[in-house]
């Protein structure tokens, strides 16, 4: 049995709550969660957020995303330097910065963090990729794939909603058809404009992977619809949004019932804090972790961009680790020396001759030993360069691994 905190809420979040009180755990306290949602999971609430840094207060802590605000957000960095086991509602803040940023204090503290995208763990999901992959391996009797097409229904078709969803989305994306190379979009030139949310078409390619597009719709009934174009045909899996109703593989409801999103949410916590002992069947498609929640989170911040500027953007795989966070900084602060070197050298030529046309010897000798000073400060940074020689690289970016 756990005990959880929540710190604030969300629909996903409330989901996970519920499974997490049908199953037999406890929720113990929560902190910026309305009155309503309190009463309704039976929680007590609490006046700030710090007990839940206690590990004797609750084992784990449930992040919703509701009146989000920078206060949350350095809370749960606080909660990640304290190792703390979080899951979180994807996505809590569309900055990509900001993930990388929790990424690498997670890889410092060895903090489990568990984003809340349970769709990757799916059957159908799973049989849709086996059946990709087949296709893409050339199995006899599996036909060519051609294209993956997500059709997305929903209500609100404001920038900030359609934004929101993509970032759920584009783990399903990856999940499929693997990491993409290059993001394209249709919509709008104006990504200010609510016509470019409303109708935004979004494709994803890579060298090596079945071609994907994710369109917006207007929600007759709100849910994703999947279709995957093969060379004699279609399979198009339905997705519904609401939980009570079961996925369909080509208009044939899901066998095993209905898929409880919250308590899959659960299990995925359960295998990153090793509480699960039972074995996992071959093929099965791994829970998603916070380097796969950061990648999506990327992956939709570089629509707007896309947008503006009216051309594909291509997707680098950069390593987001503390050394290469050093290399980065230590890149620019050498420009930036070559830059004030050269600024030095004009000023102080000057500056020396002002001093001596006027007979100021001891500022034209203090202004005449700038090379000294520069040669200094050039030998100060060539020594940080050595830093990296004490410090232990833990290399692998946000998507290069499968780590929690």
């Amino acid at each position: 049995m756990l005990r959880f905190g929540l710190l604030g809420c969300d629909a996903r979040i409330a989901e996970v709550a519920e499974a997490a009180a049908r199953r037999g755990d406890r929720l113990v306290a929560a902190h910026a969660v309305a009155g309503d949602d309190a009463s309704r999971l039976l929680v007590p609430r609490i006046d700030t957020w710090e007990p839940l840094l206690d590990a004797a207060v609750c084992d784990a802590v449930l992040v919703g995303s509701d009146g989000w605000d920078d206060r949350r957000a350095e809370a749960v960095k606080v909660l990640v330097q304290g190792g703390r086991p979080l899951v979180m509602a994807q996505p809590l803040e569309l900055s990509m910065l900001w993930a990388y940023e929790l990424d690498m204090i997670r890889r410092d503290t060895g903090a489990v963090l568990v984003p809340c995208l349970p769709e990757r763990l799916h059957p159908l999901i799973a049989r849709l990729r086996a059946t990709i992959e087949a296709a893409l391996a050339g199995v006899e009797g599996i036909p060519l794939a051609e294209s993956l097409h997500l059709e997305r229904r929903l209500r609100d078709r404001s920038r900030a909603a359609v934004l929101a969803q993509l970032s759920r989305d584009a783990d399903l994306v990856r999940t499929l058809v693997g990491d993409p190379a290059r993001l394209s979009t249709l919509g709008a030139a104006d990504p200010h404009s609510d016509s470019a949310w409303a109708t935004l078409a979004v494709g994803f390619t890579g060298d090596a992977q079945v071609p994907a597009r994710w369109q917006v719709a207007p929600a007759g009934s709100p849910g994703l619809a999947i279709r995957l174009q093969a060379a004699d045909g279609s399979i198009v899996v339905e997705a519904p949004d609401d939980a009570a109703e079961p996925w369909s593989w080509n208009g044939v409801r899901d066998g095993g019932g209905v898929f409880d999103r919250g308590l899959a949410t659960l299990e995925a916590l359960d295998d990153a804090l090793g509480r699960t002992g039972r074995a996992q069947p071959e093929g099965r498609v791994l829970p998603a972790t916070w380097a796969d929640a950061a990648r999506a989170i990327e992956l939709a911040e570089t629509v707007p961009r896309s947008l503006a500027r009216g051309r594909a953007v291509d997707l680098h795989r950069e390593e987001f680790t503390d050394l290469g966070t050093f290399r980065g900084t230590m890149a620019s602060l050498g420009c930036g020396l070559i830059m004030v070197a050269l600024v030095v050298v004009v000023v102080a030529t000057l500056a020396a001759g002002v001093a001596r046309e006027f007979g100021w010897s001891v500022a034209g000798g203090i202004i005449d030993s700038w090379p000294t000073i520069m040669l200094l400060l050039l030998g100060l940074f060539l020594a940080l360069q050595a830093i990296p020689l004490l410090l232990r690289d833990t290399g692998g970016g946000p998507g290069s691994g499968r780590e929690n």
